[in-house]
């Protein structure tokens, strides 16, 4: 990808459904006993895995552009499946069907790409075990590939969890789904609730605030072991939405506008950071949809200061912090950002990444063991040149946002990189380019 610096930005983006939502929508609806239809279904390359692994545990899947039609199989059905289950770059789809797989009563092996397979699953492997999970991995049960032979009998159990993710906690809620007794997931911050507001859309018995999650088995509630799913629509994502809102913020005279885009209070704090940080931005015709809340969002040019980021927000807006660091740069101050060595275990050492590509940008910034701190300028110009994206699809993005601000051409390393949260991207970055 190569990118120019512009005038500025004007228009309505289309921003495609929310990446989390979508791994967990196909997941689940494989889980119920009926026909699901889920419209404005994100088919990155992240989400198409997903559903490639579903159909080779026998779920039959339809697709129609964004519409996909999910056959609910129930967990009783999967098949065993022949061949190894390919997650490609996806932490989500390793790790939610990971708790799955352990109470489908099958033998199956989930693997990677070299990043996926080096990220950590301890996280989730010993958690499993202690539920009576029959299930290994490389690297003393460190690393991937994950190997799950049958078990016939998951008992719930409490879980204090050191590092809030919403991964860690949605594998262990699926197995407790079908595990015996009630499964407790104790956190210490706030992470995303996506996969609980599902389940409780699906008429599933779990309670939860945030940092605490209650799951009761579906065996003993009145269910009876079966979910009954129902339609959905996958609202935009904001992650994705994110990059343009700091581009709207940091070119001059410019304004972008995008619909239905997924505001749920656990995702939403980094408009409640860019706003502490000056930014203009309007949030208008809010709704609940699926038990998501959902809103249009208008943002404006605006003059950026820097702060310093609650690190106790961290765990909430882990994938913005790309996008946030290119608002730091532009932002008159020094912002500073702590507590988030998690995007060290990403789809690339992201701090080290971001630290990389910034400084060869000219930004003043420095590293840390768990952050950042940018010197920023609102009238900062990157230098012009070739960046590596470490095939990262967050670094890419940034990157592309970040060169939109140079006097000279950038080019971006192996950007189809992209493809995996957001398809489209430049096509749609270059329809509001002035």
């Amino acid at each position: 990808m190569e990118i120019s610096g512009v005038n500025s930005i004007r228009g309505e983006i289309n921003i495609p459904g929310d990446k989390s939502i979508s791994h967990r929508a196909a997941i689940i609806s494989a889980l119920a006993s009926n026909q699901i239809n889920i419209k404005n279904f994100l088919l990155s390359q992240d989400c198409i895995n997903t559903l490639n692994i579903l159909k080779k545990l026998g779920v039959k899947i339809e697709k129609n552009n964004s519409n996909v039609i999910i056959h609910g199989l129930g967990i009783q059905n999967f098949i065993e499946p022949d061949d190894i289950l390919y997650v490609g770059n996806s932490g989500t789809t390793i790790r939610l069907l990971s708790g799955v797989l352990c109470a489908a009563k099958i033998t199956a092996v989930l693997s990677g790409d070299k990043s996926i397979n080096n990220r950590p699953m301890d996280r989730i492997i010993f958690p499993l075990k202690d539920m009576g999970a029959n299930i290994y991995g490389r690297n003393n049960n460190s690393k991937a590939p994950i190997i799950i032979l049958p078990s016939y009998k998951l008992k719930g159990r409490i879980f204090n969890i050191p590092i809030s993710s919403a991964q860690v906690k949605s594998c262990i809620i699926l197995a407790g789904l079908f595990a015996e007794g009630v499964t407790e997931i104790i956190q210490p911050e706030v992470s995303r609730d996506h996969t609980e507001r599902l389940l409780e859309y699906f008429g599933v018995e779990i309670k939860y605030d945030g940092k605490n999650t209650k799951v009761f088995s579906l065996f003993e509630s009145n269910l009876k072991g079966e979910i009954k799913g129902k339609n959905l629509y996958i609202p935009g994502d904001l992650s994705s939405a994110t990059y343009f809102i700091v581009a709207s913020c940091i070119l001059p005279n410019s304004s972008i506008i995008m619909k239905n885009i997924g505001i749920n209070p656990t995702r939403s704090k980094v408009l409640d950071i860019l706003q502490l940080m000056g930014a203009n931005i309007e949030i208008k015709n809010k709704k609940v949809i699926n038990n998501e809340l959902v809103a249009d969002i208008e943002s404006f040019t605006s003059n950026l200061k820097a702060i310093k980021v609650d690190k106790n927000l961290i765990p909430i807006i882990i994938d913005e912090i790309p996008a946030l660091c290119v608002a730091s740069v532009f932002a008159d101050g020094e912002t500073i950002i702590e507590g988030a060595e998690e995007l060290r275990h990403k789809e690339s050492d992201r701090i080290n990444s971001i630290y990389n590509e910034f400084l060869k940008a000219g930004v003043d910034i420095k590293q840390k063991k768990d952050g950042l701190i940018i010197k920023g300028n609102k009238d900062f110009k990157p230098n012009g040149g070739i960046y590596e994206s470490y095939k990262d699809h967050r670094i890419a993005m940034s990157l592309a946002i970040l060169g939109l601000k140079s006097n000279n051409k950038i080019r971006i390393l192996d950007s189809e990189c992209i493809e995996t949260s957001f398809p489209g991207f430049l096509f749609e970055l270059k329809k509001v380019l002035n």
